[in-house]
């Protein structure tokens, strides 16, 4: 059973100045450019509470987690944060452009408090492994503020968009917030507090399955504090964004591969090598490959390779039904590189890299030896291996465009 909840979300008020100045990319997409810019643009960006600066004489009582605290504290009480007078639902959608394809694209989905359960349970599936680092950091957030700042993304079956047609129907409470972020994605807000609807969503979401779409992190992190506060009122559920999975909108970019800093790498001895598991041909240009992915079927692998001024396609010469990323992953980087998963966990040899161009404009200028070419997995691959108990490689997916932190906030330990 997927048990969601309206909430009485804390957001900005008209007094903290334009909401463009204050929200920001999720935690993990902020670069340091990012939060110096985000720092500049106004004095209660949300940046300083979930990726606030280190300082040299931090200490025990006094350090990002304990400022963080302290700027909500201070927020709330100044009137910069306001809580909503009664608990809601969000209709939130985002209108963007397809940064690979230039398609205009409208992705809807709802913000709420979903129940946080155990894989074991069934409900929530995950597709990807997480890492001890960053769950301990968002723990130590969670530990300090007792709040949510980001939603963690939900995706949920319902091809009759019987959900949708409910939020679409319900009139807001307010005039929508709008936001368009950095990458020129629109995002609009609507508050819903109806209780009829409301109701009406929750009696529809009841017997769906759940799949993470970004968040991993956040949800464990989120697990692991009930767990330490299980009788902690608002501790069993985290701030949530559902999607329909069957959603037009509902765009996943590829995530290319470039690597470097191999000792003695040798283009002619790597193709040799590929050539004992793959069918390696040449290709004129980028266009080609992609009109060779374009004429492929589903369940066959076609993997893109860039290095010294080359272009490659190499098809397995026996796929047995995996992703193109499992592919890559397991028979060219660990098994003809030698590049361990230790290693592409620690990205030793291996980045990520967003757009084909800019994968080959790293080769071409000498940052990377070589370049792995994807295409994206679609939204019906990640149910079907997440839905089945498995996962898959780190950056995998790239679900575009990112939801924004600091547009609703839910607090746990307080008084409906």
């Amino acid at each position: 059973m997927a048990a969601i909840y309206p909430f009485q979300a804390y957001r900005y008020s008209p007094g903290a100045g334009r909401l463009d100045d204050l929200v920001t990319q999720p935690y993990d997409k902020i670069t340091p450019a990012m939060r110096t810019r985000y720092l500049a643009a106004s004095p209660y960006n949300l940046v300083r509470i979930i990726l606030g600066e280190s300082r040299p004489d931090d200490h025990s009582a006094d350090n990002v987690y304990t400022r963080a605290a302290a700027y909500l504290e201070q927020w709330i009480r100044s009137g910069i944060l306001a809580r909503d007078p009664r608990p809601a639902l969000f209709a939130y959608s985002q209108e963007f452009e397809d940064p690979d394809t230039g398609e205009r694209l409208l992705r809807q989905g709802f913000i709420a408090a979903g129940a946080l359960e155990d894989y074991s349970a069934g409900v929530v599936h995950r597709h990807e492994h997480t890492l001890s680092g960053p769950k301990q950091d968002r723990l130590e957030l969670l530990r300090h503020t007792r709040a949510h700042f980001g939603q963690i993304f939900m995706l949920y079956p319902d091809p009759e968009g019987a959900v949708d047609r409910i939020l679409d129907g319900a009139a807001p409470c307010e005039p929508p917030a709008q936001v368009q972020d950095e990458y020129g994605a629109i995002h609009r807000l609507r508050r819903i507090d109806d209780p009829a609807a409301v109701r009406r969503v929750q009696d529809l979401m009841a017997d769906k399955k759940l799949l993470i779409a970004d968040g991993h992190h956040r949800y464990e992190t989120a697990l692991a504090f009930h767990r330490e506060n299980p009788s902690l009122p608002g501790a069993d559920r985290a701030m949530m964004t559902f999607v329909n999975m069957h959603s037009p909108g509902l765009r996943i970019l590829a995530t290319h591969r470039v690597v470097g800093g191999l000792p003695d790498f040798d283009l002619a001895s790597f193709l040799q090598h590929a050539a004992g598991l793959f069918r390696v041909r040449p290709v004129d240009s980028p266009e080609e490959l992609q009109q060779a992915w374009a004429g492929a079927s589903p369940d066959q692998s076609l993997l893109g390779v860039a290095a010294a001024g080359r272009l490659y396609c190499l098809e397995p010469a026996r796929s047995h039904g995996r992703l193109d990323v499992t592919v890559l992953h397991e028979d060219l980087i660990q098994g003809v590189l030698g590049i361990s998963p230790e290693a592409v966990r620690e990205q030793r040899n291996l980045r990520y890299v967003r757009g084909m161009q800019a994968a080959l404009l790293e080769v071409a200028a000498g940052a990377a030896q070589l370049a792995f070419l994807l295409r994206p997995v679609t939204v019906e691959q990640v149910a079907r291996i997440a839905f089945s108990g498995g996962v898959m490689p780190q950056k995998s997916t790239d679900f575009y465009p990112k939801l924004l932190s600091g547009l609703t906030m839910y607090r746990v330990g307080e008084p409906a």
